[in-house]
């Protein structure tokens, strides 16, 4: 069952609930008996893959060294 806990006494108790929630608890915030949130883990983000994005497919020559005239247009 779902405990519910008054607002002010989850301020005092933050850190302890946090820890309940981190173990699979849940509870009901209510403010004067009223129920008003509540207070559950997130289900954990996916790991990012590094990498890059798809684009287009790139020619070999993509990878050959400028000639001097390319090199002097960028001005090196």
């Amino acid at each position: 069952m779902t405990e519910t806990v008054n607002v002010q006494d989850a301020k005092t108790r933050l850190s302890e609930l946090l820890a309940r929630v981190e173990r699979g608890e849940e509870f009901i915030l209510a403010r004067n008996g009223r129920p008003i949130a509540t207070l559950r883990a997130l289900d954990p983000l996916p790991r990012r893959q590094l990498g890059f994005a798809p684009g287009p497919a790139l020619p070999e020559s993509f990878w050959d060294p400028l000639t001097d005239d390319e090199l002097d247009e960028w001005g090196t």
